[in-house]
């Protein structure tokens, strides 16, 4: 079935193979001319915010990052800075949900009729970063259908939201937060079962949605509904860095970055190119990493000790702490990717007793892994 479009479209090349493609490219090529990223690699401290974001780009079934902390702290620079050192991908041309030609299970409705037709045509594309807004209307999150059209010509009359753009991507919501309850509804669904369905009067449409969510967020605003803080794998608090020479060094970057964005850029591409090698080398490498019994045993008695509800973040952990290794270049996990993955998966996890606030110890977990406790 072929994609319907709406709206007014003045002149279109006849070279183009077709109006949505044409459109695309044009919406490309003003992404790249109009926005210039901060290389990530520019990023003074925060580690560990970097490393659970470069963790799940390796290995997106994590399950994604929560960004807890102060405004200014370079939260959505780094998000935003990822994709810049990101690989390709390869996606089914003129796909509007960015399905991966290589499996065909996953395929939307389009490209499954593409396939039957022997029209199917590869692209590669930089893996995006898709933001959704705080404010965004329900249709404009998981997609609208017109129900008069969809009566008459079936799944054609439906339009894609922010979810289907974020699909093999990275769905980043700033002050996650302050969603409304129908856009966490709608995230909660989607990440449990890696599809978006829109149903409108007993009309239904499925398509896949399998997204690495990164959200962020001031807890001085307000906390994360429960049940999707207990989706997001990992989480990080940042603050504000005292250390007097990298607060300097901080202001001495983003001044050359706003004077010469063009110069500042090609001055980092080596630490930029460095780092998209070190995560290839990583994905490829990951296969081969695996958990002895041992390990599993060290991460049941730290889920044990710490008092976490359910299972969830045993499984989290292991999967952390294997793509620590991959990302170190170890095909064996240590105690320390143990140690390093807990970190970001306990903290919210811990069960919290009423009226009280239960602080996380690193001390207490060291003790756990070297069997003091």
């Amino acid at each position: 079935m072929s994609s319907s479009i709406t709206g007014t479209i003045k002149e279109v090349p006849k070279t183009a193979e077709a109006p949505s493609q044409y459109l695309e490219d044009i919406a490309r090529k003003a992404t790249r001319t109009e926005r210039v990223l901060y290389p990530i690699s520019a990023i003074v401290g925060q580690e560990k915010m970097l490393r659970a974001l470069i963790l799940n780009t390796i290995n997106p079934s994590i399950g994604g990052v929560l960004i807890r902390g102060q405004k200014g702290t370079a939260k959505s620079t780094a998000v935003r800075g990822l994709a810049e050192v990101l690989p390709e991908i390869e996606v089914v041309e003129g796909c509007k949900f960015n399905c991966d030609p290589k499996d065909p299970d996953k395929f939307c409705w389009e490209c499954t009729e593409k396939k039957r037709k022997g029209t199917l045509n590869v692209n590669k594309r930089q893996t995006k970063v898709v933001d959704l807004p705080v404010g965004a209307t329900e249709d404009r999150v998981v997609g609208s259908l017109d129900i008069e059209k969809a009566v008459r010509q079936g799944v054609q009359a439906f339009d894609p939201g922010i979810l289907a753009q974020a699909n093999r991507g990275i769905l980043y919501v700033d002050e996650i937060n302050l969603l409304d309850d129908f856009v966490v509804d709608a995230l909660l669904d989607a990440a449990a079962m890696n599809v978006n369905t829109v149903e409108r009067e007993g009309v239904s449409v499925s398509h896949p949605a399998n997204f690495i969510i990164v959200g962020s967020m001031n807890p001085e605003e307000g906390e994360l509904r429960p049940q999707l803080l207990d989706r997001i794998a990992l989480q990080v608090e940042v603050t504000g860095i005292y250390d007097v020479e990298q607060r300097i060094e901080i202001v001495e970057r983003r001044n050359g970055f706003n004077d010469d964005p063009k110069q500042f850029i090609r001055d980092y591409e080596a630490e930029q190119e460095k780092l998209r090698s070190k995560i290839v080398k990583a994905m490829q490498l990951l296969p081969r990493v695996s958990s002895t019994r041992e390990n599993l045993r060290t991460i049941a008695e730290i889920c044990i000790a710490f008092n976490v509800d359910g299972h969830r973040a045993d499984i989290m952990i292991e999967r952390a702490a294997r793509t620590n290794a991959a990302y170190e270049g170890r095909e064996r996990i240590t105690n320390d990717d143990i140690i390093e993955a807990s970190e970001m998966v306990l903290p919210h996890r811990m069960r919290k007793k009423p009226f009280e606030e239960e602080e996380f110890s690193v001390d207490q977990l060291r003790a756990v892994v070297d069997g003091n406790i």
